[in-house]
């Protein structure tokens, strides 16, 4: 699991395959078709799709002379997951933090817990 998150990690951290994932959220789109908003060569453009299509994030199907890409919404699914649980972890600790800081507080200015 952890490899699998370190190359989605990777290939979302360039903003040419963010933006190809946010058009793909939309539909499917053509090989041909998704270079268009960006400034860049094609055979540049096409290595970030190699890298979207090796993480699994992005799969295409060739039909005659076309290819079609498509999002695979299980490498999303999974980094999702792994956000919430951080999430849950760090909202913990912030907790416990505040209520740390709110004890201190009271202790400091001489108040007690006791009714």
């Amino acid at each position: 699991m952890t490899n699998q998150l370190d190359s989605f990690f990777g290939a979302m951290a360039d903003p040419t395959r963010r933006a190809v994932i946010d058009r793909l959220a939309s539909g499917p789109a053509s090989v041909s078709e998704l270079p268009a908003p960006h400034q860049m060569a094609l055979p540049t453009f096409m290595r970030h799709l190699k890298v979207l299509e090796d993480t699994g994030i992005v799969r295409s199907i060739k039909k005659g002379r076309v290819r079609t890409c498509h999002i695979e919404a299980a490498p999303l699914i999974e980094a999702q997951g792994w956000l919430a649980w951080q999430r849950e972890i760090w909202e913990g600790r912030l907790d416990r933090l505040d209520a740390l800081a709110h004890h201190i507080s009271k202790t400091k200015n001489g108040e007690n817990d006791a009714p």
